[in-house]
């Protein structure tokens, strides 16, 4: 397939015009002659340099990679339709997962989660893989790449628990084997997904018993409690948004208005990532 320079240089400014700064959670400013985003607001949601994304504008540059394509359709707020377009204009096939629900997240539920800015939320898959965090889950979590797999990290990388008090470590283990039940049993033909489970059974003894177990469990509605090497202790209720349609779920975490943990939550706000330096991966 063809790289159409010019018509994904065109796509990419139309599709930029038409965003504002807060349909994706970002500070207006001042002194903005045109509508739309800036080039260096797409890039900084890419993660790109803003030379790379010029180059993609002004049709220069190389063929942009499938990480980055991915990239630009969250920071686009694309639709299916429209990313595929955006992968036909740079010569590349679309994403196709034919063993279960896409990892792309839909706009609506993209603004849903830019709109939340004094609550971390952050969309998941129901594999367990972190799709598009807000800034607040950045500040509480530290930053995921999306893909980034909650569960596998929980069983596979001791650091992972180190943002849980001890105590909570065997309640997380039970509700993350459960939710993997339950879904595993629901598409049996997902290979992503046996390969996951059969990746942490081999990997993880603690898995492996729990697995044995057969609890099965839907991850709804939660009380969780977060060890953050800031502002420390947060007692914070967890509501879960479904998307059946799409296998996603919008987990927000909030706190009783003045409790220590609400007051706790504003401070991490004004915190923001800039304290953290190296945080759990």
């Amino acid at each position: 397939m063809a790289l159409d320079r010019t018509e994904l240089a065109d796509f990419l400014r139309r599709c930029r015009a038409r965003l504002e700064p807060a349909d994706v959670g970002l500070t207006a400013g001042s002194r903005r002659r045109t509508p739309g985003l800036r080039r260096e607001e797409v890039a900084q949601l890419t993660g790109a340099s803003v030379d790379h994304y010029t180059r993609l504008e002004q049709s220069r540059g190389s063929r942009p990679s499938r990480q980055m394509l991915s990239a630009l359709a969250r920071a686009l707020r694309l639709s299916e339709d429209e990313r595929d377009h955006l992968f036909h204009l740079a010569g590349e096939e679309p994403p196709r997962d034919r063993h279960g629900p896409t990892q792309h997240v839909r706009p609506g539920l993209l603004m849903v989660l830019d709109r939340l800015h004094d609550a971390p939320a952050q969309v998941f898959s129901d594999r367990g893989e972190i799709l598009a965090q807000n800034a607040m889950a950045v500040a509480l979590v530290g930053e995921k790449r999306p893909g980034h797999n909650v569960v596998r990290s929980w069983f596979t990388e001791p650091a992972a628990r180190t943002l849980f008090p001890p105590e909570d470590h065997e309640t997380h283990s039970r509700v993350h084997v459960a939710q993997l039940r339950a879904v595993s049993a629901a598409r049996p033909d997902d290979a992503r997904l046996g390969a996951l489970v059969g990746e942490l059974r081999a990997a993880s003894a603690e898995f492996e018993a729990l697995w044995a177990e057969h609890r099965v469990a839907l991850r709804r509605a939660e009380h969780k409690r977060f060890l953050h090497p800031v502002v420390g202790l947060l007692d914070l209720e967890c509501e879960v948004l479904l998307s059946a349609a799409c296998g996603q779920r919008l987990v927000i975490h909030t706190a009783r208005p003045g409790s220590e943990a609400h007051e706790r939550l504003r401070l991490l706000r004004v915190v923001g990532v800039q304290e953290f330096g190296q945080r759990v991966g």
